[in-house]
């Protein structure tokens, strides 16, 4: 059983501490964020340090690390504080829901979080500090490259090139043998039928609100 320093004291953090602690053999040892952040000396009974000095309380020979951080500047935010973990001697381990369906023979990536009811198929590349929230398809073949987010329940069809730094939304549906390009964001519900732009910002049409009342409507 290893142990384990998480990043983080928010939701996610929460969720991770959860997850690794009933689905895997680490054992959360604490919790680190900026001293900035510093509000506490503890998080979920656990200790909570300053990031400034965890490798003095929990050196890098004995502890790994998880950035549990969310999607926050496009990724940026948690692709920097990978970058300064791994920095600082740490490695970063994933969580792999032992509910998902990984088919794929290529191995995962560091610091990557991937819920329950995903199916990843075969021949499928996940890189580095990818996060797949629960329910989703990730088609085969496809290429998930480093610091994204995929919400829950969406389709990545075959063949898809998922850029870095990008998040694609809830619901959303990627279209098989495209390239979303890097830091694209793909809104809740949006179907993508080519290739993106970088930083491009796909919107679907949203539901709009009827002039009857739900009384007025037979069903």
């Amino acid at each position: 059983m290893s142990k384990l320093v998480i990043f983080g004291a928010g939701d996610i953090a929460r969720l991770a501490h959860y997850y690794f602690t009933h689905d895997t053999e680490h054992a959360v040892a604490a919790f680190t964020v900026d001293e900035q952040y510093l509000e506490s000396d503890t998080f979920l009974d656990l200790p909570l340090v300053p990031f400034e000095s965890v490798t003095e309380r929990y050196p890098p020979g004995d502890f790994k690390m998880f950035v549990a951080l969310s999607y926050a500047r496009m990724n940026q935010l948690r692709a920097g504080k990978y970058r300064e973990a791994k920095s600082s001697g740490y490695q970063l381990v994933s969580y792999l829901s032992s509910r998902c369906s990984f088919l794929t023979d290529n191995p995962l990536g560091e610091n990557c979080f991937i819920l329950e009811d995903n199916t990843i198929q075969p021949f499928v590349s996940i890189g580095n500090n990818v996060t797949l929230w629960s329910g989703n398809h990730i088609g085969h073949d496809s290429v998930i490259r480093d610091h994204v987010f995929i919400a829950s329940h969406i389709v990545v069809s075959g063949h898809v090139d998922v850029g870095e730094y990008s998040f694609i939304g809830v619901n959303a549906t990627l279209r098989n043998s495209i390239k979303i390009a890097p830091r694209t964001l793909v809104g809740a519900g949006a179907v993508i039928m080519k290739d993106t732009v970088a930083e491009g910002v796909y919107l679907p049409e949203r539901a709009k609100l009827s002039p009857l009342k739900s009384s007025e409507i037979d069903l």
